[in-house]
């Protein structure tokens, strides 16, 4: 380990999982890191997808109907 690295603080992160977010260990350990860091409000994320974001999503990529009889 270089001298600049610090160990990961798992302890930290598992009370703050189990204990801050009520998770249960199982739901703790099936998080990735991404998934666990924007639970606990990481700062500094990609903000979540707005109204207009959705609305161009949905113009990009519109629903069709099945018009087979299956």
């Amino acid at each position: 380990m270089s001298s600049n690295t610090r160990p990961f603080d798992w302890p930290g992160l598992m009370r703050a999982g189990m204990q801050g977010l009520g998770l249960t260990p199982a739901e703790f350990w099936a998080l990735t890191p991404a998934e666990l860091l924007l639970m606990l409000g990481e700062p500094g994320g990609a903000a979540p997808m707005g109204r207009a974001g959705l609305e161009a999503l949905a113009a990009r990529f519109p629903d069709h109907k099945d018009t087979s009889d299956g």
